[in-house]
């Protein structure tokens, strides 16, 4: 109305009939206690307290107007807060690519990255400090929790560089492993990944030596860059740079892959949380 100073045209641009917008500008001039317009038979005019009510009440307009956008946003995730939990293993690739799904999708939410073992993630998710942990283990049979794989990668084969293996034209069988020194991982911290290599060994009828025992894939291959055995590590950890450690493949069994996987609370209602599990796994996560 401030703009056309004409009722009719007023009501026509806002597409209702006039009576009603006359009431509606009555009613708030009776409400601010002032007038707003100078009415005559031929004109409408601002009063003066209209001209300064006017860029106060487009003001409004546009923080109604952004208050109803950030509500739509926040609602289907673009905007908020995701507190998101990583192991090590996780972090050599996985990781990356799950920040660049929100890049894409979700540039306005706030990502909180927390490094935790995956002891630590499941407690977090318990107590509501994380929303969805990332983490190299099996599946979570928990009523409180869900979790899916995401990402499943093959083992392959760390070596010295001075070992015949690393040499050696021919691929490399887990026979191979029969009988060397192999860094192990341990049965409490990395339990996953020692449950893994056991069966590996196991199945193959196969008896390496455990010279040493560490939690952390980038321990272990520091141990194999000094020479003193060979392992086995996930694809992911080839991006790890070790002047004197070669890696090769190694044929094993699907079962043998190493799965990592997102795991989130059931009743986790963050929209953040929703929108970006549609985003990983529509992409074929």
């Amino acid at each position: 109305m401030a703009e056309e100073l004409h009722f009719g045209r007023a009501a026509e641009r806002l597409r209702m009939t006039q009576p009603p917008l006359s009431r509606q500008i009555q009613l708030l001039e009776n409400e601010l206690g002032v007038t707003l317009f100078d009415r005559s038979n031929r004109t409408v005019r601002l009063t003066r307290t209209g001209r300064a009510f006017l860029p106060e009440a487009r003001r409004l307009l546009r923080q109604a107007e952004q208050a109803a956008r950030t509500a739509r946003s926040a609602s289907s995730g673009e905007i908020g807060s995701l507190a998101l939990g990583f192991t090590a293993a996780s972090a050599y690739r996985t990781l990356g690519a799950v920040l660049d799904v929100i890049r894409k999708n979700l540039p306005g939410a706030e990502i909180i990255l927390r490094e935790m073992a995956k002891n630590e993630q499941l407690e977090a998710l318990s107590d509501r400090s994380l929303d969805l942990g990332m983490m190299v283990r099996p599946p979570i049979r928990r009523h409180d929790l869900e979790s899916r794989i995401y990402v499943r990668e093959p083992l392959v084969v760390a070596i010295p560089v001075g070992h015949s293996l690393a040499k050696s034209p021919g691929p490399v069988t887990v026979a191979d492993f029969d009988g060397e020194s192999v860094i192990m991982y341990r049965p409490a911290e990395s339990r996953y990944f020692h449950d893994l290599l056991i069966s590996v060994f196991r199945n193959a009828g196969c008896t390496p030596v455990f010279s040493h025992y560490l939690s952390q894939i980038h321990s272990v291959l520091a141990l194999v860059n000094t020479g003193f055995g060979l392992s086995l590590v996930p694809a992911a950890a080839t991006q790890l740079r070790y002047p004197d450690v070669v890696f090769r493949p190694i044929e094993l069994s699907e079962s043998s892959q190493v799965e990592l996987s997102l795991v989130w609370r059931r009743n986790n209602d963050n929209p953040v949380l929703t929108a970006l599990l549609d985003h990983l796994f529509a992409t074929g996560g």
